[in-house]
């Protein structure tokens, strides 16, 4: 009898080799990723917080429009310090039996990837000001404002988190509070780091490198400080360098940008600032995404002839050795 004739042999047939192929393509390189891959020693377990604020995450959407995958592409440098690996993702686990974890990967690439975004923009303020408005610090933002993770009060207690909206997008004297979603939500972002690789272990290398054009008498290839200062520094100090007041200061006029403490400035920029109650802390931005002398160089020219600044300008060579100077100092 002809298989096709009798429907239980058919079906019973089709069933075997559905589930066979299931366990050949899915099931066992799972099981197979699963033993080979283990989380990188540096990587930080989530804290309590984090893992609450990762359910909001998940709540409100975020992996619609942001990634959390390094691609090996040097287009995506910029988001973390090599490409992802499977080890970065070995640490999720199952939910349940029936449930299994989301990585939060994502697909779509609206906003920027996430993958280490602790340690790229780590500062409290800046992100609770984000997450109320992202227009109040980025004007060409997309991003969805969420005022349901905040809460307005004329007369905020003494534990209320007060996030520093600019006066323009409040209403009379009151005072815009983080709710313990904000802060744990929070939490999570400050908690995405790119664990660092083992010693010893050969990193996988970013794909289709530009080849930056080299100089007259074949030097290298000036940095650009308004590319560098649009991309670091510009989302808190803003286009026009006057940052948002109570919240991030100005640089235009800036006794620092403009004066002849060039080891303060440096200083400032590579190892971060927070030396006034007015203001959010500055992150150490130089540190977090390996500036070179050139880069630095760049940027402190940039700031000192915009905006009707007028300081000196400075040399590669003279940034190389106070950052060698803060080398030192750091223990």
């Amino acid at each position: 009898m002809s298989m096709l004739d009798n429907h239980k042999i058919l079906f019973s047939n089709a069933a075997l080799f559905f589930v066979g192929l299931t366990i050949m393509v899915a099931v066992i390189p799972a099981l197979s990723n699963q033993e080979r891959n283990r989380p990188l020693p540096g990587a930080p377990a989530l804290s309590r917080e984090a893992r609450i604020g990762k359910g909001i995450y998940i709540a409100n959407g975020c992996v619609a429009c942001h990634t959390q995958q390094v691609r090996n592409i040097d287009m995506d440098r910029i988001w973390g310090d090599r490409p992802g690996l499977a080890a970065d993702y070995a640490a999720n686990v199952r939910t349940d039996f029936w449930r299994n974890t989301a990585t939060l990967m994502g697909t779509e690439r609206t906003g920027p990837d996430l993958t280490n975004v602790g340690v790229r923009q780590p500062g409290k303020d800046w992100n609770l000001v984000h997450l109320f408005n992202p227009r109040i610090v980025v004007k060409e933002s997309v991003m969805p404002a969420y005022p349901w993770l905040f809460e307005r009060k004329k007369d905020p207690g003494k534990s209320d988190v007060i996030v520093n909206v600019p006066a323009a997008y409040l209403n009379g004297d009151e005072k815009v509070v983080a709710t313990k979603d904000a802060l744990y939500l929070l939490a999570y972002l400050q908690s995405l780091k790119q664990a660092a690789l083992p010693q010893n272990t050969v990193s996988p290398e970013f794909l289709y490198k530009k080849e930056l054009k080299k100089a007259a008498g074949g030097e290298a290839p000036a940095a650009d400080g308004k590319a560098l200062y649009a991309a670091n520094c510009q989302t808190c100090h803003q286009e026009n360098g006057e940052g948002l007041p109570g919240a991030f200061p100005p640089l235009k006029g800036s006794p620092v940008v403009t004066g002849d403490d060039l080891e303060k400035y440096v200083g400032i920029i590579m190892d971060g600032y927070d030396a006034r109650a007015e203001y959010g802390v500055m992150p150490a931005v130089g540190t977090n995404m390996s500036f070179t002398e050139n880069e630095v160089a760049a940027i402190i020219n940039h700031e000192r002839s915009s905006w009707g600044n007028q300081g000196k300008k400075v040399t590669p060579e003279e940034v190389k050795k106070i950052i060698d100077l803060l080398k030192l100092k750091t223990p």
